[in-house]
């Protein structure tokens, strides 16, 4: 069609508010067409409004809600936006209505169970992964959710349960699960159970570097230094092409632990391996949270003039 293809053209030119009143103008003739529909409405979020992007985007869904067969076009843009916007109330509101159309769909029931996590509804995502569990028994991500729904609803014992049962059905990946466990722990400062998994981590992978990093790191949290210090020169025997960057990590992790001594020798240490300017930054940082802030000025003016 002509006039599609000059909106098409006035969009390529970054003139979104005269491709709007041609596509306008299509739909006023052609109100049933659905790909003009969805051409508005990425016109209106390029341009800009976001309100009118979803209002056709809305339009679209709730047809595509009534056939037997559910494309999910709009519905994934809606997602997309609305997860960006962290507009999460909306996001339930839709993933509910898609799952009241196909409500055995099971990528629509795990989408829902994510949104209710996004909105903090722990209670409605738990039931939501235990019936995709029961759906689907051998499936290791959906055991994964379900603990994740469990532990953020204060399960914490359930939860660790669900990710010894994906740890069961996939044992290849068993130090992943554990992992994630161990950062729901971490997230929430229960360091010495966060502790005992990343060392179960280290048992079933004990050459993973980024496992004796994320020890390293709750060591430094539990106060224990020399450890975590010692932990850090593993990964780095593991993998000593990234030791620059495990040793920006350490400062980093020092720094915010206080320890900002040692957090200077981390930096210093990282230059050695390689002079890059972000682990110069770090190492003035330090100087500048210990007190030394004419020390960190200097390098930072170092830092500058060598660009």
């Amino acid at each position: 069609m002509e006039i599609i293809d000059r909106a098409e053209q006035l969009l390529k030119d970054g003139k979104h508010s005269e491709a709007i009143a041609l596509y306008e103008e299509v739909h006023k003739t052609h109100p049933e067409e659905e790909s003009v529909l969805l051409m508005l409405a990425w016109a209106h979020y390029d341009n800009g409004d976001t309100s009118k992007a979803l209002h056709y985007l809305e339009t679209i869904l709730e047809r595509e809600l009534k056939r037997k067969i559910f494309t999910g076009f709009a519905f994934d843009e809606l997602v997309r936006i609305y997860k960006q916007q962290r507009k999460f109330d909306n996001l339930v509101e839709i993933c509910r209505k898609a799952v009241n159309a196909q409500p055995n769909d099971v990528s629509l029931l795990a989408e829902l169970g994510g949104a209710y996590l996004h909105a903090e509804k722990h209670q409605e995502a738990c039931q939501i992964f235990e019936k995709l569990v029961g759906m689907e028994n051998d499936n290791p991500f959906f055991y994964c959710r379900w603990g994740e729904a469990l532990f953020a609803n204060g399960r914490t014992s359930e939860s660790k349960n669900t990710y010894m049962k994906a740890a069961e059905i996939d044992p290849e990946a068993a130090d992943r699960y554990y992992f994630q466990l161990a950062n729901l722990f971490i997230n929430t400062g229960n360091n010495n159970e966060a502790l005992k998994l990343i060392e179960t981590c280290i048992s079933v992978k004990p050459d993973n570097s980024l496992y004796y990093c994320a020890l390293g790191d709750i060591l430094i949290a539990l106060k224990r230094i020399d450890e975590a210090l010692a932990t850090y020169k593993t990964a780095i025997n593991y993998d000593n092409a990234s030791a620059g960057v495990y040793y920006n990590r350490l400062g980093h992790t020092l720094i915010k632990a206080n320890h900002f001594s040692q957090a200077i020798e981390a930096f210093k240490a990282a230059i050695e391996f390689d002079a890059a300017k972000p682990y110069y930054i770090g190492l003035a940082s330090a100087y500048e949270a210990m007190g030394l802030v004419d020390v960190a000025h200097e390098l930072l003016q170092k830092i500058n003039h060598a660009d």
